[in-house]
């Protein structure tokens, strides 16, 4: 395993922290768990950086760097479905793209990296994730609900346009 492979699987080592510090959390178990989660999803940035500048893109992180995202993403919101904070169908449907997804790529030769839609939905969903475990002002909590709305609609729309068949390429 290369250094970007290495930075990709390092992320999972948020998962259990995020979860244990939501389980019944207090006001700085929260700060600390939005500090984890920060520090764990920059990473998806960096390995991604470092893979292409060091000529490093392989197979195996095309394949676990969109498997990390998914559990780094999913642990909190599963917690904050517990906290009442989320409904659990939003989570639902994130978490039935995410499979959809997944079992598609298994029957693909060739693994694909994200597309724009992709990163795009990846960034709102770290963003709105960022607002609900948070300890932020009342004043927040809108921002943050249609933050978590968004995602799901964001998620729900990269996911079709991934299955969408390609348009074939023309010649000129």
């Amino acid at each position: 395993m290369n250094l970007p492979t290495w930075i990709t699987f390092s992320r999972l080592l948020g998962v259990p922290i995020l979860l244990y510090g939501l389980h019944e959390p207090t006001l700085e178990s929260r700060w600390i768990c939005f500090a984890v989660f920060v520090v764990a999803a920059s990473t998806d940035w960096l390995d991604g950086y470092l893979a292409r500048k060091l000529n490093q893109v392989t197979d195996l992180g095309k394949f676990l760097d969109p498997l990390v995202d998914k559990l780094l993403v999913l642990a909190p919101l599963l917690a904050l479905v517990e906290l009442g904070q989320v409904p659990a169908w939003g989570v639902f449907l994130i978490l039935a793209r995410e499979l959809a997804i997944a079992g598609w790529r298994v029957n693909k030769t060739k693994i694909s990296g994200a597309n724009i839609w992709g990163k795009l939905k990846t960034v709102v969903q770290i963003i709105a994730i960022c607002l609900l475990i948070a300890p932020l002002p009342s004043e927040w909590e809108i921002a943050s609900i249609v933050g978590f709305w968004a995602a799901v609609a964001l998620t729900l729309i990269s996911g079709i346009i991934y299955l969408l068949p390609a348009k074939p390429e023309t010649e000129t």
